[in-house]
């Protein structure tokens, strides 16, 4: 095998690495929204489990956190919870699983 080959094969796997990595971060932001907006919500366990794996599955809709924030500002919207604080909390509780990922 060259060494150019070598390295693609390094970058590929880096690469891999890389997006499983950015994907568990991001599951680990949507559990915590999840759990920040349902504490606001006031749901009992039974329903933050359920709605926090609501969260998580909004993530799935389209690319990026859109569509996360989008359902966290329907749920919350009767709350008086403005776009500019959820966004700081997603992008404090992004920074948050990412610590947890070094």
């Amino acid at each position: 095998m060259s060494t150019f080959d070598e390295r693609e094969k390094s970058f590929e796997k880096k690469f891999a690495h890389d997006e499983e990595k950015q994907f568990k971060i991001s599951a680990r932001r949507n559990k915590y929204i999840g759990e920040w907006a349902s504490r606001i919500l006031n749901f009992n366990s039974d329903q933050e489990k359920e709605y926090i794996q609501a969260v998580i599955k909004s993530d799935f809709k389209e690319e990026g956190d859109e569509d996360v924030f989008q359902k966290i500002k329907n749920d919350l919207k009767m709350h008086n919870i403005s776009d500019n604080e959820i966004r700081e909390k997603m992008k404090e509780l992004n920074e948050k699983a990412k610590s947890e990922f070094k």
